[in-house]
């Protein structure tokens, strides 16, 4: 391993481990990543909370289903889009424009609450409309990430410790995951509304922070992110050259996301409008809390993501004896059985929380899962292979959560996750099959 890659020990195995690895980084890509962990709060704040805010502001089940399908198609095509900007104008102010766009996302998240349904020519805007509309903006930042954040990890990590070079990051940025939904539970701790509201309040200000922090401390003498991309008269070529094991891969992946992508968005939904349930518990000083469906469903958000943390580095550790296909391949098998187990579970507020906690197991594999992405890549190429599967995947995956949505509203909840069951697992078989394993974990 040479002197300006990663260093990864045995005893940097841990949770706290990874976060001493993440501060070891270099400067850009701490301050990315710092900026990353704000917006990270901000999204995660919100996002999971969307639908049912939706409901709040008048939309239905298809709705909600198209709002999922919009989220795809920024997704997939925003990737590229943020690459072809960041060539033109450099990494530095690319971040700062695509962060104050995402700022004002959120702001007409909060603005849609106040809106009056609108007549335009004889057709009326519902306020929910607004929501799609702040979608768009909210989603800029990531739009600048994906490919850059790969490809600097893997120039400074041993190909074959990649898995627990993404761990170190990753670690440090889904350490939002987790406070972002009890910062909601404690918020909405009665009813989604009001309390959302200054939900949306406090996302703002982390996504102002994360703008000015990443303004002030990136440095543009180490501004390089941006060359890895080069818009779309490459993405033909790109595609053509993706390395041969990644196109099993991809296809088990489109199979699992497009599965998820169906009812994703639908999670809140089936604990605050089908089960309806909420939790009670008793707290020593505080007596008995009585917790809304929106805030238990934030709770168990928080169980999934702490599952996540204590798992996905020593997971990441477990795939360098293993490989990284066993690894990859349950992450797989926990993303395409969870819809049923959820939509079919007990009315039982602690048999959910298991089920949460199980599902945080398919985040252990996503370090393992991102170096199998962009270790095939040759060297100076990791950007590019990165946009080119996840634009390809992304646009597999756009028409999810309209046939979710349209399963939900006209057909039945039940219908719609078992189906997004069964997809998922032709995915989990297809990649046992036939998926390949990266040269360095043989």
């Amino acid at each position: 391993m040479t002197d300006d890659r990663v260093k990864v020990d045995a005893e940097n195995i841990g949770p706290l481990g990874v976060f001493r690895q993440f501060f070891s980084l270099e400067r850009d890509v701490l301050v990315l990543s710092l900026a990353m962990f704000a917006f990270s709060l901000g999204f995660q704040m919100t996002n999971r909370f969307l639908p049912d805010y939706l409901f709040y502001l008048g939309a239905t089940g298809f709705v909600v289903g198209l709002f999922a399908t919009l989220g795809n198609i920024v997704g997939a095509v925003y990737p590229y889009y943020g690459g072809v900007v960041s060539d033109r104008v450099g990494s530095r102010y690319a971040l700062t424009v695509f962060a104050f766009v995402s700022t004002l996302g959120f702001v007409v998240w909060l603005l849609s609450a106040y809106v009056s349904p609108i007549e335009v020519l004889g057709v009326t805007l519902e306020p929910w409309l607004w929501v799609f509309v702040g979608l768009l903006l909210a989603q800029c930042w990531k739009s600048f990430g994906i490919g850059g954040h790969y490809a600097i990890v893997k120039q400074r990590t041993d190909p074959g410790r990649l898995a627990r070079g993404f761990a170190s990051t990753e670690t440090f940025r889904r350490s939002a995951f987790l406070l972002a939904p009890l910062i909601v539970a404690v918020l909405v701790a009665d009813a989604l509304m009001p309390g959302f509201l200054w939900v949306l309040v406090v996302a703002i200000a982390f996504a102002a922070v994360g703008t000015v922090i990443q303004h002030v401390l990136y440095e543009t003498d180490l501004d390089s992110v941006g060359d890895e991309f080069e818009g779309f008269t490459r993405v033909v070529d790109d595609l053509r050259g993706l390395p041969d094991p990644l196109r099993p891969l991809l296809v088990a992946d489109a199979l699992v996301r497009f599965a998820n992508g169906m009812v994703y968005v639908f999670f809140i939904l089936v604990i605050t409008r089908v089960m309806e349930i909420g939790l009670s518990v008793s707290v020593p000083v505080a007596g008995s809390v009585d917790l809304s469906p929106a805030a238990f469903f934030g709770v168990l958000l928080a169980v999934e993501m702490t599952v996540a943390l204590l798992t996905m580095a020593p997971t990441a550790k477990v795939a360098e004896y293993t490989g990284l296909k066993p690894v990859v391949g349950f992450g797989f098998f926990v993303y395409a059985v969870f819809p049923v187990l959820l939509i079919y579970a007990p009315e039982n507020a602690w048999i959910l929380v298991v089920l949460f906690a199980f599902s945080g197991l398919r985040f252990a594999g996503l370090p393992a899962h991102k170096a199998l992405i962009v270790g095939p890549a040759e060297h100076g190429a990791g950007g590019r292979v990165t946009g080119s599967y996840y634009l390809v995947r992304g646009a597999v995956v756009i028409p999810s959560g309209a046939l979710g949505g349209f399963l939900w509203e006209f057909v039945s909840p039940q219908a719609s996750f078992v189906l997004a069951s069964a997809i998922g697992l032709v995915g989990v078989v297809y990649f046992a099959l036939f998926g390949r394993e990266f040269e360095a974990y043989r």
